[in-house]
């Protein structure tokens, strides 16, 4: 046992042997190291930032939690209702009160108005005359009493309509409720695109035929108020219990699912993201039809709405000369024309379509905002780039501007230049730690809706300046600047104690806001919070030096 204390003692004290197991073993554990360092930092980000996102969701919902337990608070329909009852007794009771007032009125005009004789000259004639106008009267009011009342002119009622909470059974329900209401218009659509596509070759020219004949005669307002009129008679006759389809495309009955009555988290979270994605791709196509219909009126493509120009003098000059007989005439042969001839031939030979059908060209060279959008800043990136590329061929910089002070003239953001979005100075720009700024959200608690409580962004850093600037696109007013001067407190805060660690928030007091400004869901809190800290400081005791 004595000899292996000793045996070890003289291998530790053997240089040689030492120097050895470090040469072998050196180069493998520095990068075994820097590797493991490397992994437990981009680690520790992710989970920074997975946290940030875990912060800012269960604030958001928090928030939303206690919105909706106020709203229910307020919207008590138990209490509305006695409301209502209440107020409706009153109305009854308030009419009948008013018809009350107004039938002794009458009958005081009515003694009033008729003349007055003494007492010795009045005879029985005078009597039965004063009685029968009286009666008269009466029977009038008790008639027309109630239709003269109702052209008396009163205040208009401004209801206010209680929106319902959001519910997975009521979403699914009016999805359906929409989609039957839309099906007899979808299937109209669908009937016209069959006859246009002469799907059923006898019905296309049996109706080609009818309505060509129609327009010839003179007689085609009476041939559609008459498909209205057997429409209208069908559903009828199909109301009644009678099974007949008149469809030119076969309809298909599609599965009727039940509905669920308790639905899993993730099954009313999948639900919502369908009926957005479909509300999201619907209000998408309506907003292009309505933007190209805009553009086409305000000259936005100048070759195609001239086009339209001419055509609408054309139209007006031979409104004016040409009897409205020869013109619907016109009209009404080009329509049959254009939509069982024409339009099939072009549906079949695209390319042919591309080149002579002058509505479908227009309407597809119409452009919608966003595209005008891309468009203007496709044309001032090449501006800038033609700029650019000439000021490098050209001379350099003026004679006495140095470098920082060049840069700091074009410091821009995703959305422009950083002067201009904050209103400030051109001498104005983020610190070099924050040259990118630090992505966070803004809650401001003295708001009370949840689009101002809330706000995602960037936060900066200047000379001067505290800087927030919003994600939101075109939303410059939900930027925040705030001065330095102006902070009454900065400290390290943390917005939800449930999440283990010191926070990822910064709390701003100034002396325009009741509760500080809270920019949570930092990353890079620490830092962020030293350079605002540290140029606080350099600020206020630069200008408590300035003062003394």
């Amino acid at each position: 046992m004595a000899a292996q204390p000793a045996r070890r003692d003289a291998l530790a004290g053997d240089p040689s042997r030492d120097s050895n197991r470090h040469v072998k073993a050196g180069p493998g554990t520095i990068n075994m190291a820097s590797g493991i360092q490397d992994f437990n930092r981009t680690e520790s980000d992710r989970l920074n930032e997975i946290k940030g996102h875990l912060e800012i969701a269960l604030l958001e919902k928090h928030f939303l939690q206690e919105e909706l337990r106020k709203l229910r608070e307020e919207t008590n329909a138990e209490t509305l209702k006695q409301e209502l009852e209440k107020e409706r007794q009153r109305r009854l009771e308030l009419e009948q009160k008013i018809n009350e007032v107004l039938k002794t009125r009458t009958e005081e005009l009515s003694t009033i108005q008729q003349p007055t004789k003494p007492p010795t000259q009045v005879n029985g004639t005078d009597k039965r005359s004063q009685m029968m106008c009286s009666r008269v009267q009466k029977w009038f009011y008790d008639k027309f009493g109630e239709y003269v009342e109702d052209f008396r002119f009163q205040p208009e009622e401004n209801t206010v309509e209680t929106e319902e909470p959001l519910s997975a059974r009521r979403l699914t329900e009016n999805m359906r409720r929409l989609k039957r209401g839309a099906k007899p218009v979808t299937n109209f659509v669908k009937n016209l695109s069959a006859l246009s596509d002469w799907y059923s070759i006898y019905t296309s020219a049996i109706a080609f035929i009818i309505y060509m004949n129609a327009v010839w005669h003179g007689w085609a307002i009476p041939m559609f108020l008459f498909l209205a009129i057997l429409r209208l008679s069908l559903n009828y006759l199909i109301a009644r219990g009678w099974r007949i389809q008149w469809s030119i495309v076969p309809e298909v009955s599609e599965p009727i699912e039940p509905p669920k009555e308790d639905l899993t988290v993730s099954e009313k979270f999948q639900l919502v993201l369908d009926v957005a994605q479909k509300a999201q791709n619907l209000f998408g196509k309506m907003a292009g039809i309505l933007e190209k219909i805009k553009n086409l009126f305000m000259w936005v493509q100048p070759e195609i709405t001239q086009k339209l120009y001419i055509a609408l003098w054309a139209a007006f000059i031979a409104s004016c000369f040409f009897p409205y007989r020869m013109i619907g005439l016109a009209m009404g042969l080009y329509a049959g024309i254009k939509f069982f001839l024409i339009d099939f031939i072009f549906k079949r030979c695209p390319r042919l379509r591309a080149k002579y059908d002058t509505p479908y060209i227009i309407w597809t060279n119409l452009p919608t905002d966003p595209q005008l959008k891309e468009r203007s800043n496709a044309t001032v990136s090449r501006r800038v780039q033609t700029a650019s590329s000439r000021s490098y061929v050209g001379s350099g910089a003026p004679a006495g501007v140095n470098k920082d002070e060049d840069t700091s003239r074009f410091h821009t953001t995703k959305r422009g230049n950083f002067h201009e979005i904050f209103n400030l100075s051109e001498n104005e720009r983020p610190l070099a730690v924050c040259e990118n700024g630090w992505r966070c959200c803004l809650i401001n608690r003295d708001k009370k809706m949840p689009t101002d409580y809330i706000r995602n962004g960037v936060l900066y850093v200047t000379e001067n300046y505290l800087c927030f600037e919003s994600s939101k696109s075109g939303s410059s007013k939900r930027n925040k600047v705030i001065k330095l001067t102006d902070i009454t407190d900065i400290q390290k805060y943390k917005v939800l104690s449930v999440l283990p660690g010191s926070g990822m928030g910064i709390a701003v007091s100034t002396p325009s806001t009741q509760k500080p400004l809270v920019f949570g869901a930092m990353v890079h809190r620490d830092e962020a919070f030293e350079t605002i800290f540290n140029q606080y400081m350099k600020i206020t005791s630069a200008a408590s030096n300035s003062e003394s």
